[in-house]
């Protein structure tokens, strides 16, 4: 891929293109390593390559998710609203450590400090909960895509945010309320959201909103929902 082809990426994202990621079969189980960019490729995506990725959902004691607005120059779904971490174990011993999906907890550790400037020792790894897994398919443009098995992550505590500007572009807490109007702004006053977000809320957020005492019940690590 040439340098013109670049388009709205920056220096920073430009060079998070070349860390290797986990590619994964259909069960998830790792069968090789990756480029970032080749695992991002439309062109790719479409012959089947598929890698391992996670999504954090952050609530504050008060019951509110962070939500977190991508960077413009993110290569993915750029200016969108999403969940509060996004991003993916790399293809290295301790990102890859299978048992309670600590090597994914790592990566997620790693990227809430690098994004969202959340001090390591707010997030230890034993805060934050392995819900599911969710294997799913989109396209952000017409080069640029996802094909992964996204690991959703749970965090419930309040913590200090000093986020990344070539990372996230603004964040916000919102009420379940709040999110429902939120989504239904979407198209308007150019508010959009990650097409992941959408499966996550579908399938997960609403529900655990209602029950974050006992998130018990949908912890299914063996699992993973096909979209």
């Amino acid at each position: 891929m040439s340098e013109s082809n670049w388009g709205h990426l920056d220096k920073n994202q430009i060079q998070r293109l070349e860390e290797m990621l986990i590619v994964v079969d259909e069960n998830d189980q790792v069968i090789g390593a990756e480029t970032k960019m080749n695992c991002h490729l439309n062109k790719n995506i479409e012959k089947g390559l598929l890698h391992r990725g996670f999504s954090v959902v952050l609530f504050s004691t008060e019951n509110k998710l962070l939500l977190q607005k991508r960077a413009d120059t993110k290569y993915t779904c750029p200016g969108s609203f999403s969940d509060s971490c996004s991003s993916h174990p790399l293809y290295t011993p301790l990102e890859m450590e299978e048992k309670d999906a600590i090597g994914v907890k790592r990566a997620a550790q790693r990227r809430l400090h690098a994004e969202l400037g959340i001090p390591l020792e707010q997030i230890p790894l034993d805060d934050i909960n392995f819900v599911s897994r969710i294997h799913y398919k989109l396209q952000s443009d017409e080069v640029w895509g996802e094909h992964e098995i996204g690991y959703l992550l749970f965090v419930w505590k309040d913590v200090t945010l000093n986020p990344d500007p070539t990372e996230v572009k603004d964040y916000i807490y919102v009420t379940k309320e709040e999110l429902e109007d939120l989504l239904k702004q979407e198209g308007k006053d150019e508010v959009k959201f990650s097409g992941w977000f959408h499966i996550i809320a579908n399938l997960f957020l609403f529900k655990i909103w209602d029950n974050l005492n006992d998130l018990n019940k949908f912890v299914k690590p063996e699992k993973i929902y096909r979209i």
